[in-house]
């Protein structure tokens, strides 16, 4: 490697948005994520779902209807 022209590997601290932390290394020495495997829905099998203007609210009531069996069409 060359010296000189490659940046710091520092101690650096990942903080998520539920708040939880944890310390790994990096070119940077802090780094803020939005979702991390302590909150993300595959990781510990619950969903949080952020509603907005009903939206979600919206699509379950309009896919909530029970599907029509397909009449015979050729009697």
């Amino acid at each position: 490697m060359k010296a000189g022209i490659h940046p710091k590997y520092v101690e650096c601290t990942v903080t998520c948005a539920c708040g939880s932390s944890f310390q790994t290394r990096s070119s940077l020495p802090t780094i803020h994520v939005d979702i991390c495997s302590a909150c993300h829905p595959f990781y510990t099998g619950r969903q949080n779902i952020v509603d907005t203007e009903g939206r979600v609210e919206r699509f379950r009531s309009k896919y909530a209807k029970v599907a029509q069996p397909a009449k015979d069409k050729r009697r």
